[in-house]
């Protein structure tokens, strides 16, 4: 069960208004248990999706990339909603079971092809240590120009953030345990 009750509800009313109708317009319609939580705070929530629609349909980055890095963030972090969410993506961005089976640690990253690899080892490194070693810099920089270590950089960083919020605030666990 979620920390907070969830905004909309019946024990919390939700704001409605130009910042919900922004969420609920990225989102398709519906607002997600991230969102209703994010939205006791609608200055925030309204960043945030201003920040996450960015990511999510302005970077130059592929799916692939995007997601296996999403992707492993959900999985180094224990945030199980995020994964269930980006999983679906990430398969329709061309993911495949053993790349996801790389990300939850089941597999040798050894299986990678390099530029996901060196996706994988960049994220890694920002999330678990958050300085970046030269050769896993520069491993990237094989395969990403700047704006692309710029978004992926950002995209790491941002999904770290989500992940964090969603574990502290046990975002989405109710789903789980209805599962």
């Amino acid at each position: 069960m979620a920390r907070l009750d969830y905004a909309g509800t019946e024990h919390t009313p939700g704001p409605d208004g130009e910042i919900t109708d922004r969420i609920r317009a990225r989102r398709g319609g519906v607002l997600t248990p991230l969102d209703r939580m994010l939205l006791h705070s609608p200055p925030l929530a309204d960043g945030w999706n201003g920040l996450l629609g960015a990511v999510r349909t302005s970077s130059t980055l592929s799916d692939d990339v995007r997601e296996l890095a999403i992707l492993r963030i959900a999985a180094l972090n224990g945030a199980d909603y995020e994964w269930r969410a980006h999983e679906p993506v990430g398969r329709a961005g061309g993911l495949t079971d053993t790349d996801l089976a790389v990300l939850r640690g089941e597999r040798d990253a050894g299986v990678l092809v390099p530029r996901l690899a060196a996706v994988m080892a960049y994220t890694d490194a920002m999330t678990y240590r958050v300085t970046v070693a030269d050769d896993v810099f520069d491993a990237l920089r094989e395969h990403f120009d700047d704006r692309e270590v710029v978004e992926l950089t950002v995209t790491v960083g941002t999904y770290n953030l989500v992940s964090r919020f969603l574990v502290a605030l046990e975002v989405g666990t109710e789903t789980q345990e209805a599962a």
